[in-house]
């Protein structure tokens, strides 16, 4: 693999401990998959954040790289363990909230803008068309590669923070244009509508085809929200790190000879099959974080209600104080709903706190039922804040 001068110097240690290492890290990656170079990077957004994920053993490895380790271009977080603030009205312990400072701390330390979220391109961290970065959580880099047109592979937590401290990644993988073109062409035989059909379109389309990547065919049109669904779900049941749809996202591709189908009757199965059956006790919505319009909406339902069920919305702190000034979150949080800023029910701690979540994300269903082992609901956020005003998923 071609290194420049500073790339070496990098390498032997000239820039301190923090550059080597991950200079090291970057060189090992790109040797494995073939990189002729390392190319510069606009952006990172770095993975493995919650306390809950790292344990001790991340938290002295963090700590070790920010004695001298710092950024070189605009990077941001992924979401916490737990909301910076209000922990504390989360059922969040003061044990955990150590741990998860610490870990924030030395991020911080490093030049790392403590963004906590998901979704990174609401908040600032947006790359254009064709510029390479490096971002590590699976539905950011599924929608920097399908909806901005970015250029990232699926970094891991370490790596991502490599590239962030070098300045550049291996150019490998969804860097190259060869390895960005649709392998399978999937028909959808049904209009679609809202974040929970979307999310549903992903589960069936990624148990089907696996990590290829789709080009949707027949989808009229998509929100920011509609999309941002799908990237979730079609990365976590079936891996992949870009989709494109005709007419919509801004990659070119040509159409391929493989080929399937998904009907109306495709897209309820993989909704019914995200239900079970028990009233939920926790409705969480904000998987990826929530939009100002998702919380617009959200305030619209819940204006003047009292809610009965315990009801979590996650989102970025800098949406959150958007929202704020709009006046939306003192009109939410009359009904008794409950801020989730820097966090979600994915990473947080709460394993055993709940029996069942009410969510619109396909892939909040997959990880409360494999990490937190909690039963499930999915539908519209219409009908989970109806549920959440009622007491019942009717």
């Amino acid at each position: 693999m071609i290194l420049d001068e500073q790339d070496k110097q990098m390498l032997a240690g000239k820039f301190g401990n923090a550059a080597k290492k991950s200079m090291e890290i970057l060189v090992a990656l790109g040797k494995i998959y073939g990189a002729e170079k390392l190319v510069p990077v606009t952006s990172v957004q770095v993975a493995g954040v919650s306390y809950d994920n790292l344990g001790d053993a991340g938290l002295e490895y963090l700590a070790e790289l920010a004695k001298d380790g710092r950024v070189k271009v605009l990077t941001t977080l992924n979401p916490a363990g737990m909301d910076l603030e209000n922990y504390k009205v989360l059922g969040i312990g003061e044990d955990f909230a150590k741990k998860q400072k610490l870990v924030i701390d030395a991020f911080v330390k490093m030049g790392i803008i403590p963004s906590c979220t998901c979704t990174p391109y609401f908040i600032g961290n947006k790359p254009k068309e064709g510029e390479h970065i490096a971002w590590s959580e699976s539905s950011a880099v599924c929608y920097a590669n399908s909806v901005l047109g970015a250029r990232t592979n699926r970094e891991g937590g370490p790596s991502a923070l490599a590239a962030a401290i070098c300045g550049k990644t291996p150019l490998y993988g969804m860097h190259l244009e060869k390895n960005r073109q649709a392998q399978v062409a999937v028909k959808v035989e049904c209009a679609l509508s809202g974040t929970e059909e979307f999310g549903a379109l992903g589960k069936a389309t990624g148990e089907k085809i696996g990590n290829k990547i789709p080009l949707f065919l027949g989808i009229k049109s998509a929100s920011v929200e509609e999309l941002k669904s799908l990237c979730a779900s079609i990365a976590t049941y079936g891996g992949t790190s870009m989709f494109h749809m005709q007419g919509i996202t801004p990659c070119k591709t040509s159409v391929p000879k493989e080929e399937i189908a998904l009907s109306k009757n495709g897209i309820s199965a993989a909704l019914s099959s995200m239900n079970d059956d028990t009233q939920p006790d926790l409705v969480a919505l904000g998987c990826p974080h929530l939009s100002m319009q998702e919380v617009e909406k959200i305030a619209g339902m819940l204006k003047g209600k009292k809610l009965k069920v315990e009801t979590w919305l996650c989102i970025s702190r800098q949406v959150l104080q958007e929202a704020k000034k709009k006046g939306l979150v003192q009109v939410i949080e009359q009904s008794g709903a409950k801020f989730a800023a820097d966090t979600c029910m994915v990473v947080a701690p709460i394993k055993g706190r709940f029996a069942c979540v009410a969510s619109d994300s396909a892939k909040s269903c997959y990880y409360s039922r494999a990490k937190n082992k909690f039963k499930t609901k999915v539908g519209s956020i219409e009908k989970c804040i109806n549920c959440a005003i009622s007491g019942k998923w009717d």
